[in-house]
């Protein structure tokens, strides 16, 4: 009965914590304003959405802390992801009513991740193609004594779960162009995180409390979300999304393989940005065109809800996949969506070519 009654309270209080804040970044004016080249929402629209999810996930969690303490998880564990969380949303209601420079954003998300760390959350060990285990604890380096011991940075876990972090935090941010796709990936995404840690081969069900909070959380934001957008995530919550994803992933196991998929096209989406703009000797996180795919389907022809919809079908089809496969099973998969995505770069690609000499 908890897990019902927390998802109803989760939903409930983010769309009722979403209403409260679009009407307070109305009047602060902390609002996106359309350009008709990437944002092409038709008025004005408010942003901080992000703090509905992140006043929701987290007061639910509060109020149901036994189900979340009843696993291996400690109260510092959480402790370190909600101080973490809070750095991301002060960096992003910075950003979002003062445009910080991109130097200054990328301080919070790199406070959220040493605060994730500081906490005693990390990747210990993953599991190699073949099944074994690769462990990831063995280099530390003594940084602390305190209350009569000697606390390490494990240079290897910690290195792996901070990228791992930033990279997770900086794909929704990029993703987080199109009314509805984020908020809705997240969704989805968490939800399969929750099934896969109710099986019983994997049973953790003080995570799967957790993803299907955050699941909600997100469901009662996207009600207000959808196209057209009522409001809008902002920096904050576009970063969150990817954090709290992230970190689901990290603690239910490491569970990287799962992430992977789901997040897949986004992520490759992200890299092949990057790549792309570093090659044209721009800066990748400075730089702004519309050449994410979500920006190319949207040129392509397809509508709004269409385009949201082809993302929510991939994460759903390749995530669910996951559940019913192991390691080598799972690898085989990110090739197969490795080559979805080769191919509809050079699609595009090719499509560029032929107009430019038509």
């Amino acid at each position: 009965m908890n897990y019902y009654l927390a998802f109803a309270m989760s939903l409930v209080l983010s769309l009722i914590l979403t209403i409260i804040t679009k009407k307070i970044a109305l009047k602060l004016k902390i609002v996106d304003q359309p350009d008709q080249t990437r944002k092409m929402h038709e008025k004005t629209t408010p942003l901080l959405g992000g703090m509905a999810i992140f006043l929701s996930f987290f007061t639910v969690i509060f109020l149901f802390k036994n189900n979340i303490l009843s696993g291996s998880l400690e109260l510092h564990h959480w402790l370190g992801v909600f101080v973490g969380a809070i750095f991301l949303m002060i960096g992003g209601l910075l950003d979002d009513k003062y445009k910080l420079n991109p130097k200054l954003q990328l301080i919070f998300p790199i406070l959220a991740c040493l605060s994730v760390v500081a906490g005693g959350v990390g990747i210990e060990k993953i599991t190699g193609i073949s099944g074994n285990l690769v462990f990831l604890n063995d280099l530390r380096i003594p940084i602390i004594a305190w209350a009569g011991q000697i606390h390490y940075f494990i240079i290897l876990a910690d290195l792996f779960t901070i990228i791992w972090l930033m990279g997770m935090m900086y794909t929704t941010k990029l993703l987080d162009g199109v009314d509805g796709l984020v908020s809705g990936v997240t969704a989805i995404g968490s939800f399969i995180i929750f099934l896969f840690t109710m099986t019983t081969k994997y049973f953790q069900p003080d995570i799967g409390f957790a993803a299907l909070v955050l699941c909600a959380s997100c469901l009662g934001f996207l009600i207000l979300n959808w196209q057209p957008a009522k409001i809008f995530l902002g920096e904050g919550g576009s970063l969150l999304l990817g954090y709290l994803l992230g970190v689901l992933s990290i603690i239910s196991g490491g569970k990287i393989a799962i992430a992977l998929l789901i997040m897949g096209i986004p992520i490759m989406d992200v890299a092949w940005t990057i790549l792309r703009r570093t090659i044209a000797g721009k800066n990748p996180f400075r730089s702004a065109d519309r050449k994410h795919l979500h920006f190319r389907l949207l040129d392509s022809g397809l509508s709004v809800k269409k385009t949201v919809l082809f993302y929510y079908l991939f994460a759903l089809i390749f995530g669910l996949s996951a559940l019913f496969l192991q390691s080598n099973g799972k690898f085989v998969l990110l090739l197969v969506l490795l080559l979805i995505m080769t191919g509809i770069i050079f699609l595009f690609s090719w499509l560029d070519r032929k107009s430019r000499i038509g």
